[in-house]
């Protein structure tokens, strides 16, 4: 419904004949920037505010409300309607005190154009919570909010939404994403819907989504594109981390053989298993020479592509390399508690000895390291 047509229809509903086009203006912008003191009367002061306030301030949304209370005047007295524009201010800081200088300017104009009905007219609903403080001086037949079909934020808010649509369907980093996944759900979808393996396709489409967000959250494909890019230290990287990885999935089943066909054989319950300080003993004793061998591959390709890729970055590769090296006796040691039932004391003495090595690596790795550094600015000085 049109703004006419509403007002209209409030009007009918009425029984008011006389009216008084009301525009508030409860933070006072129309006195504040203006300098216009309020009440208003009158259709040609009304105008003369209004262009006040828009050459003060043009993206100030009350200039507006006012030439709307004027149109809103104009229509009525063009329907054979006696009627009055006015408009009020409270103050800067709105509360008790500007909503009673509202009402006292209500009453004020009352006086010179003895009205039946009101109708207001606002920018917003600030502006509108002095409503009630009207309806007990007059009764409001009609209210109309004024809203701006062009803002700077609209514009603004376009401008950046329409960026945004065009780097996500042409730019391919963004693309692969927000167009790639979901084209591929929506394809094996609609396959799933045509072949009728609705729930197959479903835990196809969700493990899909569910990796996607994956190797969003974590950057592995940025990760992997680091990793894997087309140069010598690449390719080194790139196979150190397939082998790691084989090596380290490797070493689950290698643990699992390691387990006395005792524990495995009859009907024993994972639980138990689980629990079982002999069965984790051997499962670890068979899993960490793998595991530490797949672990000490990727470390080592790191080291390397960093070494032909001339990145300082040897102390902490090689001490990556040492730690690693430092804690297998210690984590022998351990299968060896949970298997024999040894003392756990026995832990002490590879514990000093892979921190005492590591430690004393560290040390020297790092001298070694400042003195080349130093070496290096003395010859650049």
């Amino acid at each position: 419904m049109s703004l006419n047509g509403k007002l209209k229809k409030d009007i009918e509903a009425a029984v008011a004949t006389d009216l008084l086009v009301v525009c508030v203006d409860r933070d006072d912008d129309v006195g504040k920037k203006a300098g216009i003191t309020t009440p208003v009367i009158g259709r040609d002061a009304c105008i003369e505010a209004a262009q006040r306030l828009a050459l003060e301030d043009p993206e100030d949304a009350d200039s507006n409300a006012i030439f709307s209370a004027i149109k809103t005047y104009e229509d009525l007295i063009s329907k054979g309607y006696k009627a009055q524009v006015v408009t009020v201010a409270g103050v800067e800081s709105r509360g008790v005190q500007g909503d009673e200088k509202i009402a006292a300017e209500i009453k004020l104009v009352l006086k010179k154009f003895s009205a039946d009905g009101a109708v207001i007219v606002s920018d917003g609903e600030d502006d509108e919570m002095v409503i009630p403080i009207i309806q007990n001086i007059i009764p409001v037949v009609s209210v109309q909010r004024v809203v701006m079909k062009v803002s700077r934020t609209i514009e603004h808010s376009y401008a950046v939404f329409g960026k945004f649509l065009k780097m996500v369907v042409y730019d391919p980093k963004y693309s692969k994403f927000f167009l790639g996944v979901p084209g591929i759900l929506l394809l094996i979808g609609g396959i799933g819907v045509v072949t009728g393996y609705t729930a197959e396709i479903f835990a196809v489409l969700v493990s899909i989504l569910g990796a996607a967000f994956l190797i969003r959250a974590f950057d592995i494909d940025k990760v992997w594109a680091h990793w894997a890019k087309p140069t010598p230290e690449g390719f080194t990287r790139m196979f150190t981390l397939i082998t790691g990885l084989i090596l380290i999935a490797a070493s689950i089943p290698a643990g699992i053989t390691t387990v006395s066909t005792v524990y495995t054989s009859g009907n024993v319950e994972i639980a138990q298993l689980l629990t079982n300080d002999v069965v984790v003993g051997q499962f670890v004793s068979g899993m960490i020479p793998f595991l530490w061998i797949g672990l000490g591959t990727m470390f080592a390709g790191i080291l390397f592509s960093n070494w032909l890729n001339r990145k300082i970055n040897h102390v902490t590769d090689t001490l990556r390399i040492i730690v690693l090296i430092s804690l297998y006796p210690t984590v022998h040691q351990f299968t060896n508690i949970l298997v024999n039932d040894a003392s756990s004391f026995s832990l002490i003495l590879p514990l000093v000895i892979g921190f005492g090595v590591t430690a004393a690596s560290a040390t020297l790795l790092i001298r070694r390291y400042r003195k080349k550094k130093y070496e290096k600015q003395s010859e650049s000085e």
